[in-house]
């Protein structure tokens, strides 16, 4: 059941046009990411989602209330939209006991003494912040802080939970471990999150769905796993996961690579959909063999070794193609010739030069 959406909405700031023609639907109790490198809009659309920033043009629609509309001028005050929101800063009140912190804002809505306590309570059975309720921001670790943030936003029973880049102030470790604890609170209160990052491996880890966004314009929207599997463009591609980019041509029903002509066949298998001469192959690293004949031949140029995984830098001609295999089945050495296979390609057509 659709919960929030965004129709044909627009942000600029002066000349640039930060988030343009955004057309977006989240579910009821999904956790949804909203993924993309610096600047590219996600931010201000979780903004104009809580209600700091307002639109140039669209709606926002939740349940079905308008929230926001530029052409019937509609703007519901982010107090009045029942989102709870926690911010990349863990935003704790350093005076104030983890108790009354997670307490504040159900003080402010006038709530009564019992239900403040039977709020907060919850909250920090869940968070595992019961034990340290007595205690000051300052004598807690950041995972505990930004528990704070987190027990604080549950306390409010939230329409939506918006989290902007929540986990980036934490060491590598506790962001791995505080992404399975954001999960596991989404499904056990049923809540909808709506998560802003631009990091890919937690989109990945904590989405049902996501969005991919490019300078302000939305690329892709799916599930993890589509998105990773079936790219829509090269830049999505090229974001999720790692990717080779090989350019390449197309040559009496064959697929050779345009920096090494001479070093073999990549693939007699061309979509019919492609009609180019010239094409640029996207593969994964994961999706290509060593092979003992045929294939494309290439120079071992460099290796690494990343625990039972082995990362290579094959050199072909002038492009050089990374691809990881498993230490146990053997090892090349640099400099060592080796032949390539192309499990699976993601094909896009380029202009002729």
């Amino acid at each position: 059941m659709s919960q929030v959406n965004l129709v044909h909405v627009t942000k600029r700031f002066g000349k640039v046009t930060a988030v343009n023609d955004l057309n977006l639907e989240i579910r009821e109790g999904e956790c949804f990411s909203f993924l993309g490198p610096s600047g590219c809009g996600k931010t201000t659309t979780l903004r104009m989602l809580a209600g700091f920033e307002d639109l140039d043009e669209g709606e926002v629609i939740v349940g079905n209330k308008i929230f926001s509309s530029s052409s019937k001028k509609i703007y519901v005050s982010p107090e009045k939209r029942n989102f709870a929101m926690v911010f990349q800063a863990f935003a704790v009140w350093p005076h104030l006991n983890v108790y009354n912190n997670v307490a504040f804002p159900l003080k402010h809505r006038r709530l009564s003494r019992t239900e403040i306590s039977e709020r907060v309570e919850r909250a920090l059975l869940y968070t595992s912040l019961s034990k340290v309720k007595e205690s000051y921001p300052n004598e807690l670790s950041g995972g505990q802080q930004q528990r704070i943030a987190l027990a604080r936003a549950i306390a409010l029973n939230p329409t939506v939970m918006l989290l902007d880049e929540p986990l980036s102030n934490l060491d590598p470790k506790l962001r791995e471990e505080m992404r399975f604890e954001i999960k596991d609170l989404q499904k056990r209160f049923g809540l909808t999150i709506v998560f802003v990052t631009h990091d890919q491996a937690e989109a990945m880890a904590i989405s049902d769905r996501m969005l991919v966004m490019s300078e302000g314009v939305a690329q892709q929207v799916d599930t993890p796993m589509n998105i990773y599997n079936h790219p829509t463009n090269k830049f999505v591609c090229g974001f999720i996961g790692l990717s080779n980019f090989i350019p390449a041509l197309i040559k009496d029903g064959q697929v050779i690579t345009e920096a090494d002509p001479e070093a073999g066949v990549i693939t007699t298998q061309i979509p019919s959909e492609i009609k180019a001469r010239r094409v640029t192959l996207a593969c994964r690293p994961s999706e290509i063999d060593f092979v003992s004949e045929g294939g494309v031949r290439g120079v071992i140029k460099r290796l690494a070794y990343l625990g039972e995984i082995i990362d290579y830098r094959v050199q072909v001609g002038s492009s050089e193609i990374r691809l990881q295999k498993l230490r146990r089945r053997g090892v090349l050495q640099e400099g060592e010739t080796c032949f390539l296979k192309f499990n699976r390609l993601h094909w896009y057509e380029e202009q002729e030069a």
